[in-house]
């Protein structure tokens, strides 16, 4: 056997095992985690009431071009 050999079935072996450890322990996306709660909110709340725009600074209309 040829190290080129030992070491392509080394590297088999890890890469197997990192597989089998990423799906035993870490499930891809939502599967095998619980639901998120669903957030409830009270009907009887009033509207806020709407919030005036922040201030702006000046608006420069032309620069001089020295």
């Amino acid at each position: 056997m040829s190290s080129e050999s030992v070491g392509g079935i080394f590297g088999a072996i890890v890469a197997a095992v990192v597989l089998a450890a990423a799906v035993v322990f870490g499930p891809i996306g939502q599967y095998g985690k619980p639901p998120k709660p669903t957030k409830v909110e009270p009907a009887a709340v009033a509207p806020a009431a709407p919030v005036a725009p922040a201030p702006r600074g000046p608006v420069i209309r032309e620069v001089p071009n020295q």
